[in-house]
């Protein structure tokens, strides 16, 4: 009798700790307050969230995961634009333009010589027939030809009419355009800076089927007009008012000389133009619609000839100058004119009114602002 009490105190002090073993084992490792209540809610917790007592975890999770998200998408951004960026620099026409000897020194502020030339490349026979372009003679010549300037003198946009009488180096005297008729780019811009005095940092130029391609890639440009206006050799028919000119409108709208001034006047409205298509191309419905902004980035590229030194960079500052000189923040003038005259060689032609001219270009290869006595009105 006396040696049962021992076993079976010991089969119950065994059965007690399995027991306890089972209780720790089914609250876990986490539940050992001793003050916790037995009959507890065993749904405690946010019962909206569903997650239980520990449903922080995936959203902390997931609050790790989005830098993460968030970076690899800009990573792809950076990787596209920069891409996007080289693949467009390199779709410019480049050729060896300003690198030439017995140029002048350089001059303060940022010089473009901008030319639209009268090149049909890219034209079909159907395309010169719509746009009453004709066919091309013999040689490269030129419908337009502008200088812009800025710098700390600020924004001046100042054509150079293609009948203006100047020295040609090694030519002798002729209207301007046959520089470019005789040498191609290189001896044109020798030939303004002999003329002006002052230094050409880059050039720009483009030709009809280039023209018409950026001005349809915009969706045309606004433009008002102050009387009717046709030309059958410029392929024009305009009605007087404000319209939107589509390529081939605008194509003739800057090629005809059928007006009183002939050159004078289509100089003047070469500038009123150009200012009005930078205005229209880098404005937001242009640059933030990709309907708009990709074919004339596309246009652009593959249709402007520029020095083998120019980027892309350098003619999105180039749009933004002439932007800023449309809305008014500079001058557009054209160089003061002094007289007429013709000769056997060159024909009718213009001359400069030398004062007035030097006055001008003095100031622009200064930096400097161009005094108002010297702006055509």
């Amino acid at each position: 009798m006396t040696d049962a009490w021992p076993g079976r105190e010991g089969r119950r002090m065994a059965r007690d700790r399995a027991s306890a073993r089972a209780e720790y084992a089914e609250r876990g490792p986490y539940d050992g307050d001793p003050y916790a209540d037995p009959y507890g809610d065993p749904y405690s917790g946010d019962q909206y969230r569903g997650q239980g007592p520990h449903d922080d975890v995936p959203r902390r999770y997931r609050r790790r995961r989005w830098p993460r998200i968030l970076a690899i998408f800009l990573v792809i951004v950076l990787v596209l634009a920069v891409g996007g960026y080289f693949y467009l620099d390199s779709r410019l026409k480049r050729e060896a333009v300003l690198d030439q000897p017995g140029r002048l020194a350089d001059t303060p502020g940022t010089n473009w010589l901008i030319v639209g030339s009268d090149s049909r490349e890219g034209l079909t026979a159907a395309d010169r027939k719509r746009l009453a372009t004709g066919r091309a003679g013999v040689g490269r010549r030129t419908d337009s030809m502008m200088l812009l300037h800025y710098g700390a003198g600020g924004t001046s946009l100042i054509s150079l009419p293609r009948d203006s009488y100047v020295p040609i180096p090694g030519r002798g005297m002729n209207k301007l355009n046959a520089a470019f008729a005789f040498g191609g780019p290189k001896l044109l811009v020798k030939t303004v800076e002999q003329a002006t005095g002052v230094r050409i940092d880059h050039y720009a130029e483009i030709g009809f089927a280039g023209f018409v391609g950026v001005v349809d890639a915009v969706g045309g440009v606004d433009i008002c007009v102050k009387e009717r206006m046709r030309d059958p050799k410029a392929g024009l028919n305009l009605q007087p008012g404000c319209q939107t000119l589509n390529g081939s409108q605008a194509l003739g709208f800057v090629r005809t000389r059928a007006s009183a001034r002939a050159d004078l006047d289509r100089v003047e409205r070469q500038r009123q133009f150009f200012g009005a298509l930078m205005k229209k191309a880098s404005g937001p419905g242009v640059l933030l619609n990709p309907v708009r902004s990709v074919p004339l980035a596309l246009s652009s590229t593959s249709n402007f000839l520029v020095d083998e030194d120019d980027h892309l960079y350098d003619l999105v500052r180039m749009m933004w100058a002439m932007k800023g000189v449309s809305g008014g923040d500079g001058v557009t003038t054209s160089v003061p004119i002094g007289g007429a005259g013709s000769s056997p060689s060159a024909g009718s032609y213009i001359t400069w009114d030398k004062r007035k001219a030097s006055t001008m270009f003095d100031a622009l290869k200064n930096d400097e602002k161009i005094p108002a006595g010297v702006i055509a009105k």
